[in-house]
């Protein structure tokens, strides 16, 4: 990791959902626009890779771990935090009472925030176990596509859930692995 750069810290924008990819390039033509690079450092979304199975296939989605919030590591000195609040689609800082002094994150939080950042970079295979018990998913692959399941049971081990789909009023037992549901 690099130095901080003078008075750089890591602060949270809130921004519109779905829309923080496009935040970001507004974000970052507006300090290109105003030769702002010595006082606004990086802007991440954090995403995770998340594996699904379509049609077969296995197709890696990134996943935003923090739907409409953007990280920025800035030194919010003069103008520079109220530029920020005012491009598209930011609705203003974390942290910050309303009008009040957006607070940095802590060290320890940025940290662990970029770290599972650059783990999900390293460690693209590991799937977690999204799903418990009696929790009802979508299937996405197979003869089931686009039922409604309900997990009965997780083999953690091979990956698999034990399912019941409904199918003309009949429960039917289903065994499928992770990546061939989604959750709803």
């Amino acid at each position: 990791m690099e130095q901080e750069v003078g008075n750089m810290k890591w602060y949270v924008l809130r921004v519109m959902g779905g829309k923080e990819n496009k935040t970001v390039s507004f974000i970052e033509k507006e300090i290109d626009r105003l030769g702002m690079q010595d006082f606004v450092s990086q802007i991440l979304v954090p995403t995770e890779k998340v594996y699904q199975i379509r049609n077969g296939k296995k197709v890696s989605k990134e996943r935003n771990f923090f739907p409409g919030y953007v990280l920025v590591e800035a030194n919010l000195v003069g103008e520079v935090p109220h530029i920020l609040k005012n491009v598209t689609n930011v609705l203003g800082f974390l942290g910050a009472t309303k009008g009040g002094v957006p607070v940095p994150m802590r060290k320890s939080e940025i940290n662990r925030i970029l770290g599972k950042v650059d783990e999900m970079a390293l460690t693209d295979e590991s799937v977690s176990i999204p799903f418990v018990v009696g929790e009802t998913v979508k299937v996405i692959d197979g003869p089931f596509n686009s039922f409604n399941a309900e997990i009965e049971g997780i083999d953690e081990q091979k990956k698999k859930l034990k399912l019941m789909v409904k199918i003309f009023g009949r429960k039917t037992p289903l065994e499928l692995n992770f990546m061939q549901v989604e959750k709803i």
